[in-house]
């Protein structure tokens, strides 16, 4: 396990680069990253091994378009019934899409779902009625979840293949880990919070904990740590 708060830690890359070292990665060795799609994490591993792959995760995406699901199940009204039913089939669509790894048909069937969307609302502009809140939460949404698909365009596989052919394609191993490193402290709902310098510095502390490599940690840190009591122990 490592963990690293990008902003201050000031040599991300040489961290990530003696963790792989230190599990026997070698420098031409094909890696693939599994990761969320954002930006810093995305961009760190392609300095470290040109031959490294870069993928998205089944579970952030399958997660996002649950989310989307679940706004527009909130449409309601007579009106809107059989419009929040289609909404949800180009979403299922869209995730079809995504798992065969057909980037160019999911982002048509978000575009084409965001049209009908500026429609209806144009409509309800037309007839005076009040823009539906739903719709507008659903529209912004979407229209964040085609950029993040955009950005993410050349780490998205055939996932179905992959899975087909027992190959990893979801970080949810990940998830559980980062549960375990970063605890209630740092969850954005708690009252007291760490601040970023002081989560990085706890984040290091976790991490060796968890890998049983705090006490060759602190002899790296401080090469002057345990050697007296070593030596009245001789002694």
């Amino acid at each position: 396990m490592f963990a690293l708060v990008k902003s201050i830690d000031q040599k991300p890359r040489r961290r990530l680069h003696e963790v792989l070292a230190a599990q026997g990665v070698l420098p031409r060795q094909r890696v693939t990253f599994l990761s969320d799609g954002g930006d810093s994490v995305r961009s760190l591993p392609g300095f470290l091994h040109p031959h490294s792959e870069h993928m998205l995760d089944w579970f952030h995406i399958a997660m996002r378009i649950e989310q989307l699901s679940q706004t527009a199940r909130g449409l309601s009204g007579v009106d809107m019934n059989t419009r929040k039913d289609e909404i949800l089939h180009q979403l299922q669509r869209t995730k079809w899409f995504l798992w065969h790894g057909n980037v160019s048909s999911a982002e048509d069937t978000v575009t084409n779902l965001l049209d009908d969307i500026d429609g209806v609302q144009a409509e309800l502009d037309a007839a005076d009625r009040q823009n539906h809140a739903v719709l507008k939460k659903l529209s912004r949404a979407l229209t964040e979840f085609n950029g993040y698909i955009v950005n993410n365009r050349p780490g998205i596989p055939n996932y179905g293949e992959r899975y087909r052919c027992k190959e990893r394609i979801s970080t949810g191993f990940v998830e559980s880990t980062i549960n375990q490193l970063v605890a209630k402290r740092m969850v954005k709902k708690q009252q007291m919070r760490w601040t970023p310098r002081g989560a990085h510095l706890l984040l290091q502390i976790r991490a060796n904990v968890l890998n049983s490599d705090l006490a060759g940690a602190f002899q790296r840190w401080h090469p002057g740590f345990g050697v007296a009591e070593e030596a009245k122990l001789a002694a």
